[in-house]
């Protein structure tokens, strides 16, 4: 079971990620900071797998607390919650050791989603503020890049999902497969592209015009 800490200063927040978390099978709050300074103590006396950590905070923001908690956590997913729709803090975020970077108002519906996504080993984004990540990325150029036409029919249904931000339960479910089938067919497109992170995927699919 994955064990999450929560920041945010602002009570309500709180307490809304709380019930997204207490009603997730396999998501374990085990504790709530108000504060950047109180963050960094309940990680190092935890040692969760996640902060979901807002990134304006009245004594630490953070980008801050994300940058002095990874070089002693390496392993710690940090998921950036914030109100702005900023490419700069969202450069910031991942140069500073982030994993994520989800807006409140996408929250309720978006946030397990994202824990699930960073808990894999990948990169969230938000996908309002995704276009301005993959500008800063070097595509792969053509007569390197792996051919659409090496995928089966099923992987480029489940390469679109996944591209789509669908998660591999909700996957199984719209094409009423186990979840074991859906890692299967992933852990394959994975191993055939030579990609291996959402955002990998994400420019991919771009490439190759699977989504506009």
């Amino acid at each position: 079971m994955a064990r999450l800490v929560i920041a945010d200063d602002h009570a309500i927040v709180r307490a809304g990620l709380r019930t997204l978390i207490h009603d997730e099978t396999g998501l374990d709050l085990i504790g709530e900071a108000a504060g950047g300074y109180e963050a960094i103590e309940l990680v190092e006396k935890y040692q969760p797998d996640v902060l979901v950590l807002d990134i304006s905070m009245p004594d630490l923001d953070g980008i801050s607390v994300t940058r002095m908690l990874k070089p002693n956590f390496p392993n710690l997913r940090i998921l950036i919650l914030t109100l702005h729709e900023d490419e700069a803090l969202l450069k910031e975020a991942i140069k500073a050791g982030a994993s994520g970077y989800i807006l409140k108002r996408a929250a309720e519906s978006e946030l397990i989603s994202a824990v699930q996504v960073i808990l894999r080993g990948d990169m969230y984004v938000d996908p309002s503020m995704l276009r301005s990540l993959l500008g800063e990325s070097k595509l792969v150029s053509p007569q390197n890049s792996p051919q659409t036409e090496n995928l089966t029919p099923r992987e480029t249904e489940i390469l679109k999902l996944i591209v789509e931000g669908y998660t591999n339960r909700q996957i199984g479910e719209y094409l009423n497969i186990s979840i074991r089938t859906v890692e299967g067919h992933r852990a394959n497109i994975s191993d055939k592209l030579g990609l291996h992170s959402r955002l990998d995927l994400v420019r991919y699919a771009r490439q190759h015009d699977m989504i506009e």
